[in-house]
Formats: C-alpha cells, sequence, structure tokens
C-alpha cells in the first residue's frame, strides 16, 4: 500500500492526484473531514467535489488523498488523519506532491526536487535525474504530517511553479517523477494537452470556493451585528 496525498499551493498537487484518479481505475472509498475547514462542497460537470476525498486504485495498491481546497488552521488535524490512515493500512510509502514558487522564473521550465525518509524512493529519485531538496522550508499539511508521522516513509515531491495560478506543465513533472518510483505506466502528455481544462476547473473551484468564504464571514458579521 502506497498512500499519495497532494497538497493545494497553485493548485499543482490537486491536478496531479486528479489526473491519475481519472487515467487510473479508482475508486472513491472514503472523505476527511476537517472541523475548522469551511463547510462547503464544490460542483463542477454536475458532480460533487468533497473538500478531502480518498480514492482506492487496486492495481497498483495506491490511496491517493484529494484536496480541492485550503484549510488555514487545520493543518495539523489533516497531517494527523492522513498519518493514522497510512499507520493504519500500513503504507510502506507515503508522498505528498506540492508546487512551489520557482526564485527565478523562467518559461518552459519545472524543476523537480525531492526530500525522502524512504531509501528506497531517495534512490530511484535520484536516478531519474531529481535534485535532493537541500535548503528550504516545508509548509501546510506537508510539514505536519512529517511531524506527526516521525515514522512513516514519507516522500515530499516539489515541482517548479512559473506563477501563482494552477501550472498543468508542474503537475506533469509530478506525474513523470511518480511513474518513475511506482511503475505506473501512466502517459503524462495527455495531461498537457488538456492542461487549460484542468486549470480552468480548479481556477473556477478556487474562486467559488472564495466568494462562499466571503459569503460566510458576511453572514457572520451580519448576525453579530
Amino acid at each position: 500500500m502506497e498512500v499519495i496525498l497532494n497538497e493545494k499551493p497553485r493548485m499543482v498537487g490537486a491536478i496531479a492526484a486528479e489526473f491519475l484518479i481519472q487515467h487510473l481505475d479508482t475508486k472513491l472509498i472514503g472523505k476527511i473531514i476537517v472541523d475548522n475547514s469551511p463547510p462547503l462542497v464544490a460542483v463542477h460537470g454536475g458532480k460533487l467535489i468533497e473538500p478531502f476525498s480518498i480514492y482506492y486504485n487496486r492495481k497498483y495498491n495506491l490511496l491517493i488523498v484529494h484536496s480541492i481546497i485550503a484549510a488555514p488552521g487545520s493543518e495539523w488535524q489533516l497531517g494527523d488523519a492522513v498519518s493514522q490512515i497510512a499507520s493504519l493500512l500500513k503504507a510502506k510509502e507515503v508522498v505528498s506532491l506540492e508546487g512551489i514558487a520557482a526564485n527565478e522564473p523562467q518559461v518552459n521550465s519545472n524543476s523537480v526536487f525531492y526530500y525522502s525518509r524512504s531509501a528506497k524512493l531517495e534512490k530511484l529519485l535520484k536516478g531519474a535525474g531529481v535534485k535532493k531538496l537541500n535548503e528550504g522550508i516545508i509548509m501546510g499539511t506537508t510539514s505536519s504530517l512529517i511531524v506527526k508521522g516521525s515514522a512513516l516513509p514519507i516522500t515530499c515531491i516539489f515541482a517548479e511553479t512559473q506563477s501563482n495560478l494552477p501550472d498543468s506543465k508542474a503537475a506533469a513533472e509530478l506525474i513523470k517523477a511518480l511513474d518513475t518510483i511506482f511503475g505506473l505506466n501512466i502517459d503524462y502528455k495527455p495531461l498537457l494537452k488538456i492542461a487549460a481544462q484542468f486549470e480552468d476547473k480548479f481556477r473556477d473551484i478556487m474562486q467559488q470556493s472564495e466568494k462562499a468564504k466571503d459569503l460566510q464571514t458576511k453572514k457572520q458579521m451580519n448576525y453579530v451585528g
């Protein structure tokens, strides 16, 4: 059993996880409910998309934890939940997918870095030419998972993005890295072809999420007033 977690920054992890869910034979098997997260769900293409969903692929024995919203203040709770799931299922590997801002944005450049506590995956990533993260700060749910799951064989893969917008090219680099370590035989090229579709989907979800949070805040202020 391997657990793949996506992080939200720039939606790169979310796009990569969505691509995996659509191109592998996955089944929705559960959800994570976070008390401090905004009480909202998204509807896209007539389908309900929950904030934190769990999908399973039998062929590769993969569990994919898919997040579509940010949950500021809930990172420790999410890290604890994923850590418990990984421990309960005796996961052999835990992989977190993230997008990070490039220090010097360049056209058609999406470098990939890794941090790993798994000797097996580190060897595979090094062999594939993925750079080791020697200096940096890891934040969010990934950071809490590293701390909460101190005994977990966690590997974090970071793809550089060129803007704050959803970046399917960076997501494709994450898919290539996953293919290297898990042998998923997934062609990442279709992800580039449907980049606009994926990016529009997540951009719309992000915008609707922000509108919902603003509306909730206004309702609370009206109630207090």
